[in-house]
């Protein structure tokens, strides 16, 4: 990957990441989570309607892969089935909380950016990218590069789930700020003088799989990085994001 970035990209890095996920998830001792039995549907889930944001974020998926030369015309149709199926699969796996926060109560977390990011990566195809999600699933990579995943879920303790917080806030961020305190005092110190903790930035990164900062190569680097190395290695690139803005942040800090 540093010699060649662009080796780990297309169809190279679909079959890659398909086999190594299709492998673990054949290991009982691989499989984090238990899932139960999930089949596809077709005609119940054109009835349903995505709601106003995630409506966008398949207009921005759509024009987004079309200018990356990733997905052809109607490709719309394919992403919505992916997102809705994904749903309704997921929804399987959550927990009722009666609370008064509003991110508990709507079934989904916002718009799904890591399934949107599997749909380019398979180049469009919805039954490869909702297989590969579901196998996907298993592995306990998947809480923290699918952050829907574990959206009340009833994997989380009871009083993690009430507190609406989600496990990448509580481990992936606490982990980059104590990295970022040990590594890179002067960022951290500069986030410190800010008032602004460097893990809301982290999770907006992480939350939506560095789309709008990373070149779409970058971003299937850190896809099959945590993948294939293990969720950890979210936290070294957040870091290695800071360590490549050093000296902007600390420009900014004096300004």
């Amino acid at each position: 990957m540093k010699a060649r970035p662009d080796i780990i990209s297309g169809t190279v890095l679909a079959e890659l990441i398909e086999k190594f996920v299709s492998h673990l998830s054949g290991s009982r001792s691989d499989c984090y989570f238990s899932t139960g039995n999930y089949k596809a549907v077709d005609a119940e889930v054109q009835s349903e309607n995505l709601s106003p944001v995630q409506q966008l974020g398949v207009e921005m998926t759509v024009r987004y892969g079309k200018h990356l030369n990733l997905l052809k015309e109607h490709a719309a149709n394919g992403l919505c089935f992916v997102l809705l199926n994904c749903e309704r699969f997921l929804k399987q796996q959550q927990s009722t909380v009666v609370s008064s926060l509003r991110c508990l109560q709507e079934h989904s977390a916002g718009y799904d950016w890591f399934a949107s990011s599997v749909f380019l990566i398979m180049s469009g195809d919805r039954e490869k990218t909702l297989r590969f999600l579901q196998r996907f699933s298993h592995l306990l990579v998947s809480a923290f590069l699918w952050l829907p995943r574990l959206h009340s879920s009833v994997h989380l303790p009871l009083t993690t789930l009430e507190s609406g917080i989600h496990p990448v806030y509580f481990c992936s961020t606490h982990h980059i700020e104590m990295l970022l305190k040990a590594e890179l005092p002067l960022v951290f110190s500069a986030f410190h003088r800010s008032g602004f903790a460097p893990s809301q930035v982290c999770l907006q990164w992480i939350t939506q799989c560095f789309w709008n900062y990373l070149d779409w190569t970058e971003i299937c680097h850190y896809i099959a990085l945590c993948i294939l190395l293990g969720p950890d290695y979210q936290i070294y690139m957040c870091i290695s994001v800071f360590r490549h803005l050093q000296q902007d942040i600390l420009k900014y800090t004096e300004a």
